[in-house]
């Protein structure tokens, strides 16, 4: 079993709420963070048709038959369960960390504890697994075979030997099955898949809906509309432009990062590393995966991320800035190694902004080095980097 940063956080949140609600995208480790986590708490999944049954005769007695609380797996496919959820905590002694709900419907999950547990539920996001996670298990792997590989938990149960091909598939389909045909018109579905194919081809790039529109034969309304979906079910993220008052005339529009360099390469059609390495977006996969990573530092402690990026009307640009304990100017390049010129967008920024910010240049090489004044930080060491940030 590979150990969770996200467990600190979880422990920290159930030392507060009655009740704790673990989402995040399918397949990252929700259940398995939660049983790991409270090894002593009973285990209810709705996945059991005669178990889901009795909890919707009466969810309210249900309850009470696990009176210590208990992980409640897949929640959402018992929609009385929550308003009983209220009721018992309302009802009786605060208890923090009575109850854990996890599910991979992360839809119905959130709208239902939004809708009748607000202020009783502390909320944690799981995403996939971090670099500092599974580095173990790729001590011995280059760079570009992580990002092809992705980081997804099943790809690295040792006792499961998946093609990645079609494991993708499979979870492509499932998503599709399972999470948006209730978000969308089910006539849409196909071209919904087509839809992810094209917002893949944007990965790391500002939105254009026009264009994203053209491309999938669809209104920019329903760009709009299927862009939030694939946000709320943690397939992409968005990044925020930048608005300090630098005396520039900044964009406004918004980048698109896929939370997943794996299920990115898959969308890509990028099947080994060579391909990745010849890929014209092997640097939009290299960004998307360092991106990913700052994100995922900061939702496995429970916070908010505070990522945005720079780029003034006249193509000036910076990748991330990370406003964190120190405010970061970060540039990411695919390259193996380290050069001065890397940075030289970082210094600009940081005369723009002041002395207050620092800098820094994730690339792919192997070391993690200064020079002049600015940290190299290799691939290896994105976690840990961003860890010290806090």
């Amino acid at each position: 079993m590979i150990s969770r940063t996200a467990e600190k956080a979880l422990i920290r949140l159930a030392s507060q709420f009655p009740i704790i609600g673990i989402t995040g995208p399918r397949q990252s480790g929700k259940t398995t963070l939660a049983q790991m986590t409270f090894p002593n708490k009973k285990y209810v999944s709705f996945d059991d048709k005669e178990t889901r049954e009795l909890a919707k005769a009466n969810s309210r007695d249900f309850l009470l038959a696990y009176p210590e609380g208990a992980i409640l797996d897949e929640a959402q496919k018992v929609p009385d369960i929550f308003d009983a959820l209220k009721f018992a905590v309302d009802n009786s002694e605060h208890i923090p960390g009575k109850y854990i709900l996890t599910g991979s419907s992360q839809f119905k999950l959130k709208e239902n504890m939004t809708d009748s547990l607000a202020g009783r539920v502390g909320m944690l996001k799981l995403l996939p697994f971090t670099i500092a996670e599974i580095k173990d298990a790729t001590k011995d792997c280059d760079g570009y075979d992580v990002a092809l590989k992705g980081f997804y938990p099943p790809l690295y149960d040792k006792n499961k030997h998946y093609i990645l091909e079609d494991w993708f598939d499979n979870y492509i389909d499932a998503y599709l099955d399972l999470d948006v045909k209730e978000q969308i018109n089910p006539k849409n579905l196909q071209t919904f898949k087509k839809f992810i194919q094209i917002c893949a081809l944007y990965s790391g790039q500002m939105v254009n809906m026009e264009s994203i529109s053209t491309a999938a034969g669809v209104s920019a309304v329903t760009v709009k509309s299927w862009l939030s979906v694939l946000e709320s079910s943690y397939i992409i993220h968005f990044l925020e432009p930048d608005f300090n008052n630098l005396g520039k005339k900044l964009v406004k529009t918004p980048k698109l990062y896929f939370v997943d360099t794996g299920l990115l390469c898959y969308l890509l059609r990028l099947e080994n590393k060579s391909e990745l390495l010849l890929s014209r977006y092997k640097g939009s996969v290299v960004e998307t995966m360092a991106v990913a990573e700052l994100l995922k530092n900061k939702t496995n402690q429970g916070k908010k991320p505070n990522l945005t990026f720079f780029r003034d009307q006249k193509g000036f640009e910076i990748d991330t800035i990370a406003d964190w304990k120190h405010s970061y100017a970060i540039e990411i390049k695919s390259d193996k190694e380290s050069d001065k010129k890397q940075a030289t967008n970082i210094k600009k920024y940081i005369e723009l902004r002041g002395e207050n910010t620092k800098g820094a240049v994730f690339y792919f090489g192997d070391s993690t080095i200064d020079i002049n004044g600015i940290k190299y930080v290799s691939w290896q060491d994105w976690s840990s980097f961003a860890s010290e940030q806090t």
